[in-house]
């Protein structure tokens, strides 16, 4: 076989390969009802945790392989949940998630960096209007069909940002010295999506 007949070979079989891989890559739709998008900040003394109950999102993943190619996720701000009114209505407020000017916060997954059994998804993250990078670790859980015949899988996902760096400034001094509320938030995700 002459050179030219090797190039197109190497050719149609590097095509052949981002078929088939392309191919068994499906969309999952999240399924709000049985998601959970949590935190967890420190407190004074001790760790306080909320979640948000509005949000939507969508992922492109091959679970047979473990991988995640594409993912896109927004959270609607002022549904922000504590269990605390006082203190959710002060979460929605200039000091903390501004929700009349910044009603949503998103993600948009750019890498997938597979690990192990986990996947590191770097993307961007947008809150108060501010977009940085910011990593989840990753873990696909299992997929498998329900009782109604949908093909269901799980994730599990975390990430850690300082709000400060989105423009989420406040906080007070305590007597201690120390300050009320941590810079350090992490974000935690349970997910379970949909196959469309």
């Amino acid at each position: 076989m002459n050179r030219g007949k090797w190039m197109r070979a190497g050719i149609g079989l590097v095509l052949s390969l981002a078929l088939t891989t392309t191919a068994q890559a499906a969309t999952y739709m999240i399924d709000a009802d049985h998601t959970r998008v949590g935190f967890t900040v420190r407190h004074m003394f001790t760790n306080l945790s909320g979640s948000f109950k509005t949000f939507s999102g969508s992922m492109q993943m091959d679970t047979k392989a473990g991988t995640i190619s594409a993912i896109k996720a927004v959270v609607e701000t002022a549904s922000v949940d504590t269990h605390h009114q006082k203190r959710d209505s002060h979460l929605r407020d200039a000091d903390f998630f501004d929700v009349k000017k910044h009603p949503s916060m998103t993600f948009t997954g750019k890498q997938f960096k597979k690990s192990g059994g986990k996947i590191e998804v770097t993307g961007d993250f947008t809150l108060l209007g501010v977009t940085r990078p910011v990593t989840f670790t990753t873990e696909i859980l299992g997929e498998g069909k329900d009782p109604w015949g949908n093909v269901r899988a799980g994730l599990t996902a975390y990430a850690k940002i300082n709000r400060k760096d989105f423009g989420m400034d406040f906080n007070k001094v305590l007597d201690t010295g120390g300050l009320l509320i941590g810079e350090e938030v992490t974000i935690v995700l349970e997910i379970e999506a949909i196959r469309k």
